[in-house]
């Protein structure tokens, strides 16, 4: 169900209900769902009428409005709000800031560190898309699992990855979260249940199915009755159109499985507009065309992405089966740091500049007085010492040896990896001959 549907008299009850039950819901004539035996589903997916006084998607040929939870709720507020009227306590809004915060401070670092040299190959930031990371990630427990994209430095932090050891990767380092043999677009941690980022798009989509089923098949096979860990896949735009993803979204509502896909829709690939790339630019809908709730969400609004990502975990975590979440973002910095980001237009820029997820959430905290301004100025000053000691962490730390160029790559490295005299071929001077330098 799309948030876009929410009028602003909702309550935060009433969107909850209108996106993942199937009860009370107002008729569409053009978007009806039958109702389906599908693995038991009684789904009658319905859609209400658009609202009016809400921001518009920038897409050229049409005009979708979004209401975010936060705009909903404010309308409601008196001018001293009670605690109970608030979407966060104060403890889950510095949280979120604090989480935001570290995003962007530490891919703000990265331009700098990658235009200095400290950086090599493709780097994806993360800037503007804050809201998405946090607003699903702080839900989780430890033992959940993030698969994640290229652009996946944000999603490792926000998952509990300690910032010295994601700049670490980014150098190339022996301390980095994957001995430097990962980089920007390859991410991992065990101890935290990152599975990892991935290069290709929907490439990561059936490693989340598969841990999804590991979740389901050690709780219902297995009989771990603790076993209730839940997946998030995060993927772009793009890769909606790809088989995988197809594929995946058809597995996980067959066996109904704990995972909620999350499509990351900053509304570019490199340089073709969304629009342009598919039938129908509305990602959501594919939701439930595989038997699974489909929801639209403002991406640009931390309290609204956690609203809808907090009841999609949930329906995850008792059995229900996945969900399909669209949040609608805007990247602020190019494609890559490669990118001189001249394709999109400079007044779609500054829309969605204006509406910084970060600015958003500091806004409705210091109105609602759940931080004052010196407050959250402690929390930028923390942040900015802890991102300036992991870049000395990171370049005062060494580089993977010669020996490690093979480890993790081959199961068995014995031919290629291992020579006659049961030494790494990567060893001897000749190896890398002619090559750049290793």
């Amino acid at each position: 169900m799309s948030s876009s549907t929410f009028s602003s008299s909702s309550s935060i009850n009433t969107i909850k209900s209108s996106c993942f039950t199937t009860e009370n819901r107002s008729l569409h004539p053009s978007s009806i769902i039958p109702t389906s035996s599908f693995l038991g589903s009684t789904h009658k997916l319905r859609f209400n009428p658009l609202t009016a006084n809400s921001p518009p998607r920038f897409i050229k040929n049409r005009q979708i409005h979004i209401v975010a939870v936060s705009d909903v709720k404010q309308k409601q507020l008196k001018s001293t709000p009670s605690v109970g009227n608030l979407l966060i306590t104060k403890e889950e809004g510095l949280e979120l800031y604090e989480d935001m915060i570290l995003g962007r401070t530490f891919e703000d670092m990265c331009a700098q560190m990658y235009y200095r040299g400290k950086m090599f190959g493709f780097v994806h930031l993360y800037n503007g898309q804050e809201a998405v990371s946090t607003g699903f990630i702080k839900l989780l427990k430890q033992q959940d699992c993030v698969v994640s994209t290229y652009r996946d430095h944000v999603h490792a932090l926000s998952k509990g990855v300690p910032a010295r050891e994601v700049m670490s990767e980014l150098f190339g380092k022996t301390t980095g979260c994957v001995r430097g043999q990962g980089g920007s677009m390859h991410m991992f941690s065990k101890e935290h249940n990152l599975i990892g980022g991935f290069a290709f798009i929907g490439e990561g989509i059936p490693i989340a199915t598969g841990t999804a089923f590991t979740s389901k098949y050690n709780r219902e096979v297995l009989k771990q009755a603790d076993c209730d860990h839940v997946t998030l896949a995060f993927f772009g735009d793009g890769t909606c159109n790809n088989g995988q993803f197809f594929e995946c979204l058809n597995m996980a509502a067959l066996w109904k499985l704990p995972i909620v896909f999350v499509v990351e829709n900053n509304l570019w690939a490199i340089g073709m507009s969304h629009e342009r790339a598919t039938s129908d630019p509305e990602i959501w809908k594919k939701g439930p065309a595989f038997g699974m709730p489909g929801v639209h969400v403002d991406g640009m609004d931390v309290l609204k992405v956690r609203e809808v990502a907090k009841e999609a975990v949930q329906r995850a975590r008792r059995g229900d089966g996945p969900t399909l979440i669209e949040c609608e973002t805007y990247r602020f910095r190019g494609h890559s740091l490669a990118d001189p980001d001249e394709l999109r237009d400079p007044s779609e820029k500054a829309h969605y500049a204006a509406r910084d997820p970060i600015t958003a959430l500091k806004k409705y905290m210091i109105e609602n007085k759940l931080a004052g301004e010196a407050e959250l100025k402690a929390i930028e000053k923390k942040i900015d010492e802890l991102v300036e000691e992991a870049v000395e962490f990171a370049d005062a730390s060494p580089h993977p040896d010669r020996s490690q160029l093979l480890q993790n790559v081959f199961a068995d490295p014995k031919g290629f990896g291992i020579g006659p005299d049961g030494r790494y071929r990567c060893e001897d001077p000749k190896f890398t001959q002619g090559t750049a330098h290793v």
